[in-house]
Formats: structure tokens, sequence, C-alpha cells
């Protein structure tokens, strides 16, 4: 089998953190399956092909192809259609004609002869399935006006043998085919250390098909691999030498980039041989970043190279307007405590030495040792959309139908408050669906205090957790996993997608006052857009609390319907300090709004210095009222255009007359020119983030 280049493929991490390497996970709501990329050429035939759609008719004496390819083709279609497969049997030639006839036969036609045995002890005694089944078709060539064709000569579909039903049909030899694009596939994951029943369920995921539902079974996987095994020993020392100049050549541009930029920082650790193993780097503007936003790192090791074995560590964090920013890459050479333990001693070595406060990842056992060892006093957390994400995999096929209330009890459990609560409800929720001697059931249990909202909602997370964050983080990645290149071009792409991300920040606008509160106008000229918004929420919100004193002090906060629960608040006006027993603050570094209904009610009209957190404030060099004549112009449209629209819709009349001017008026703008820049962008406002 000839070779081809390697592509640099990257595909998602489908082992499970069990540690049972018979266990596998698909990621829900992953519409790329198990890669960033598709793996399929435009041109590969699938078993979906438009060949099995189109109608299959029955062949008849005097049928005409242009070609017997043709005539075979049609034929195989049609003994598929109907249980069977075909093989071709004899063809007559003569000189002038060449080959002028073409017998095409039934699977079972004929008889074994029989053959001599090989002299072995014990011999293989298959059994034939010919049983001189006179199912056939033959064709004739013949030239009609210069032009060659062939046509049906003689036709049976008369079988001595039982036809196969579909499922069963597509299990003969001549339909078990390996196309060229799953050839490779099996080609890379075999080279990885895949045995064959796991290819064949990796092919399976990315493909989205039932278990034993390709279109080969297992054995024609083992006979494949068996068979490039000698070509693959014989490219061993190739590939292995085409790594090692790919590392390099990744050094090399490492180095040219710590020459341009005084700021980058890399490192890279070495095997046996001294081989380059591990590499990390971090681009200079990721570590300006993380100074001021390195409370909370993000660490996404979703993604692995077959092609060199490596897992692809990235590290995120999010700035003061909600943005993920880039801190640092690694390429690991395996998933070991000692290979993570090193990526983050160097992250944290780039980083000036700094600790973060909070650092989310997957679950992983080799990663939560790696930080009990090298980031004793940060806080791990278990992001819950990779909790919620391997639901699935888990037990969607041990709970059947089941599985959906299972998953919807389960999301009300992961974000309950009090620990005794989730302790209650877990041991009713495994009880009722018989998951008590589960072993997935008792991982997730095993690390409750990392990814249960229970025992993380007082840790420090900056709003990492939202789908919005979630969805930057991949954006990033498919950028960068775009292409199939080598650890070069990868380089590249990671510095490209990082500088696009800086250069490329979605502008967010200031909402109009919305209370006319002293705290909400204090707030907003300390507090980035991004960060104001939100707290805006929470003060509008917050009119609908009410606030009783209790006999020991403290305040009890409830919702005037008590649409939610009660929250009990500690007020020391001495220090200006306010705790609610929800610890949104403590959670997001935003007040919540049952201390902004205390704080008003104790007639607060700024707000405490520690309650405007650094990390959420407007940095140097951003001026807060650079945008305040916009915002008034957005503000003054608004309001024009609500009265507007309550005039309007008194009458059918009024609301005609305004449709038709404003249709006159949106056209006589859009061909006014373009005068001086005003510092508006009505795009931006009309969906400003919240």
């Amino acid at each position: 089998m000839a070779t081809k280049p390697l592509s640099n493929i990257w595909i998602r991490q489908q082992q499970c953190p069990c540690g049972d390497w018979k266990c596998y996970l698909r990621s829900d709501g992953d519409d790329q399956s198990t890669s960033i990329n598709s793996h399929l050429p435009k041109n590969e035939p699938t078993t979906s092909s438009s060949s099995l759609v189109e109608p299959v008719f029955t062949p008849y004496v005097g049928q005409i192809f242009k070609t017997d390819a043709d005539a075979f083709q049609c034929y195989s279609n049609f003994a598929r259609k109907n249980g069977f497969s075909i093989r071709k049997a004899r063809s007559t030639e003569s000189q002038n004609l060449g080959v002028y006839r073409r017998d095409f036969v039934c699977y079972r036609s004929g008889f074994n002869q029989p053959r001599k045995k090989a002299n072995v002890e014990h011999p293989r005694d298959r059994k034939s399935v010919r049983c001189g089944c006179d199912a056939k078709l033959y064709l004739t060539k013949e030239i009609v006006d210069g032009v060659v064709q062939w046509y049906i000569s003689q036709f049976s579909n008369i079988h001595n043998h039982e036809l196969l039903e579909d499922d069963q049909v597509r299990l003969l030899p001549a339909y078990r085919k390996i196309h060229e694009a799953d050839q490779e596939r099996i080609v890379l994951l075999s080279k990885a250390g895949f045995p064959v029943n796991r290819i064949v369920k990796v092919l399976e995921l990315e493909k989205g098909v039932q278990p034993g539902q390709l279109p080969f079974i297992e054995k024609d996987v083992r006979n494949f691999v068996r068979t490039c095994k000698k070509t693959v020993q014989e490219t061993d020392v190739l590939l292995t030498e085409k790594k090692e100049n790919d590392r390099l050549e990744l050094l090399e541009a490492c180095k040219g980039m710590a020459e341009r930029d005084s700021d980058f920082a890399y490192d890279y650790s070495t095997g046996v041989n001294e081989k380059i193993e591990n590499v990390a780097w971090a681009y200079g503007e990721s570590v300006r970043a993380y100074a001021l936003y390195g409370d909370v790192v993000y660490l996404d090791t979703t993604y692995r190279s077959i092609t060199y074995g490596l897992l692809l560590g990235v590290m995120f964090g999010m700035d003061n307007h909600g943005k993920a920013v880039l801190f640092g890459c690694f390429l690991l050479q395996d998933e070991s405590c000692n290979s993570f333990a090193w990526a983050l001693h160097t992250f944290v070595r780039f980083m000036r030495s700094r600790q973060p406060q909070t650092i989310l990842t997957d679950v992983d056992s080799g990663i939560m040792d790696a930080i009990a060892m090298e980031l004793p006093d940060a806080k791990h957390v278990i992001c819950l959309w990779h909790v919620m994400s391997k639901l699935s995999s888990w037990f969607c096929l041990l709970l059947g139908q089941q599985y959906g209330d299972f998953k919807a009890e389960f999301d009300i459990i992961c974000r309950l408050e009090s620990g005794e609560e989730f302790e209650h409800q877990w041991n009713l929720l495994i009880g009722r669906f018989g998951l008590v001697s589960d072993k997935h059931a008792a991982l997730l249990y095993s690390y409750k205090g990392s990814w249960s909202m229970s025992y993380v909602r007082g840790c420090f997370l900056a709003r990492m957790l939202t789908p919005e964050f979630s969805q930057s983080v991949d954006l990033f990645l498919k950028r960068i996993l775009n292409g199939q290149s080598c650890l070069q071009v990868f380089f590249e792409q990671v510095n490209a997608a990082a500088n696009y991300a800086n250069e490329a920040k979605t502008r967010i606008y200031y909402s109009p006052i919305k209370t006319g509160t002293p705290i909400e106008e204090h707030a907003r000229s300390i507090l980035t857009p991004y960060a104001f918004n939100i707290f805006q929420q929470e003060i509008v919100l917050s009119m609908q609390y009410g606030a009783q004193e209790l006999p020991d002090g403290s305040y009890l906060v409830q919702h005037f319907k008590k649409l939610d629960g009660e929250y009990f608040i500690i007020w020391i006006p001495e220090e200006e300090q306010v705790h609610c027993s929800c610890k949104e603050f403590e959670h997001s570094g935003i007040l919540c709004r049952h201390s902004l209904r205390l704080l008003q009610l104790k007639n607060c009209f700024q707000l405490p210095e520690k309650y405007l957190p650094v990390r959420w404030r407007i940095t140097v060099g951003e001026d807060p009222n650079a945008e305040s004549n916009s915002d008034e112009c957005v503000q003054s449209f608004h309001i024009l255009a609500a009265s507007l629209l309550t005039e309007s819709v008194i009458s059918k009349d009024r609301f005609s007359y305004v449709r038709k001017e404003l249709s006159t008026i949106l056209e006589h703008v859009r061909s006014m020119p373009a005068g001086e820049e005003l510092l508006l962008n009505v795009a931006a406002n009309n969906g400003v983030e919240s």
C-alpha cells in the first residue's frame, strides 16, 4: 500500500476519565463528531450513496449498457436490494472483438472443488457457501453503427437458497468495503496504539452510526491492519524522523518569536535520547493580560493530534469586557500527572511565578494530581459543561427512556446551594435510577467538591462558567485547528488566532440608566460596559425583593412573589460589608440583587470600594465617558421611537402614514454622503450584551 503525506489531524479526547480503556466518550451536541475537521473527502462513497437511494429496477433480456462495468453495477445494486451478492464468472474473448461475453452469477453459484489439504496437523475445514445456485446475468458485446455496447443475453433470478434481510446482506464480503478515507484513519489510529476494537468504536463515533452499522466489520479492519503492518513498520523510521524534525522546527519558530517579542516565553523538555517531548509557550500579550486577569484560568485539554500523538493544552482567561484571552499553549507527549505538572510549573514560571486563584479544567485525575502538586493554593473547579457533555455516553444506553428524566434531575441537583441538600438529593437520584453501584456515578460523586455548585459557589470564577465563554473558547480552538499542517504552521495559526482575538473584540456599549438610583450611576462610572450591564440587571431585579430584619441583626430577603428561595444577609455598617447567603459576589465579583436591595434600604448612595473589584473596572487608557455622546443619542432616539410607536398604533391610518414616512426617511438617509464621523455604533447598541 502506497503511503501518503501525513496530515496533522486533531481529534477530541475520547477516553473516559473512569480509567476503563474500553469506555469511550461522545460529547452531547458535538455536531462535528470527534474531530474539529471533516475527515471524509467529498467524493468518498458511503452507504447512503445515490446508488442506494435511487430506484433499483429488475434487469431484463435485451437491456443495453454502455460498458460492462455499468451492467455489473446495475446487477450488484439489484442483488443487494434482493438479499444476495454477485461475482464475476467466466469471460469469453476473440481476436476481433476482444472480450465479447461476460458472465455474472450469484455468490452461491457452482460448487467448490476439493483442494489438496496442506500437510499440517490441524487443517482448517471451512464450509463452502456455494450450493449450485442458478441465478445469473450474461452480457454480450455488439457494435452498432461503430459504437460498442453491451446487452443482456440471458437473465435468471431463481435461487435455491434463502435470501438475506437488509441487516444481513450488508455483511456479505462483496459489500464490506473499507474506503480510502477510512483506510487512512485506520492506519493513523493503529499507529497511535489503538487496538482494533477501539478503532472500530472511533469510526462509529465519527460517522455517527450505531454499533455494528459500519459498511465493514471488525474482522475486515483486523485483516487490513495485518496487511498494512509491513508497510507501517517500514515507515516507522521515517515518521519518527519527521516528527522530531517538526518539533525542532516548532522550537525554531518559538526562538524567532522570542527575538521579535522580548516578553514571549517558551520552554521544552526532553526524554530518552534527548528527544523533545513537551513544548510550552506564551506570547508577550498573554503575559501582560495575565497580570490583569490571571485570577481565574481555564485549561482546555479537549484535543490531541493523532499524527504526532501530542495532547494540546490551551490556557484561557476572561478580560474585564467578558472576552476570552489566550494565556498560553503547550503540547504534551502523554496525559500523565508528570506531564501536566511540568506544563503547570512552566506556565506559572512564564507568568512571573504568580499562581491563579482558581483553575477550571475537564474531569481528569492526572490534571487534579498535578494541580495539587504545582498549584496547592488554587481552587480546582471542573467545568459543569464538561460534566454535562459526558452524561449521554455514561448513562443514555444504561437508562434508556429514563435518561431524559435523569438528566433533568441531575441538572437541578448541580445547581443546589446547600451541601446537605445536594447529598440528600444525590442519594435519592442514584437510588431512583438504580445507579448505586455504577462506576461513573461513583466517579462523579468522588469529584463533587469540584463541580457541584453547592461546593464551588463561594469560589471566584469571573463568570467563566457561562455558555458565552464556552462558545468563545470553541471558536478560538476552531480557528487554530481548522488546518491539517505541521507543528510550525500550527504555531503560526495559534499566533494569528491570538492576534485576531485581540484586534477583533466586539465593542460592548453601556445600557441607558434604568433605575436612576445613585448606586447605578456610580457603578456606571467605574465598571466596564460588560460588568455594568450585568450589575444593572441585578439592581433592576432588586426592586422585586423585600427585606426583613431578624432578631439577630441579620436580614431575610425574599422575592415579593416568592419565585425563588430565602436569602440571609449579614450587614456590618462599620466596615460597609454585606454578606449574602447566595455568594454571588464571591462567585462572579458582581453584587447580587439581594445585597443591592439591602444597600438601598440602608441609604447607600455609592457602592463600597471593595464591591468594585479591579478586574471589572475600566483599565488605564479606557475613557468611561468616551461614549457618553453616543449613549445620549441612542437614549434620545429610543425615547422618540417609543413615543412614535405609541402614537402610531392608535389607528390603522396613523400606522400606515408613519410607516410610509419612515420608509422615505430611511431611503433619504441612506443616500446622504458620510460627513463627520459620529462615535455611534447603532448595530452594537441594538445588540447590547447582557
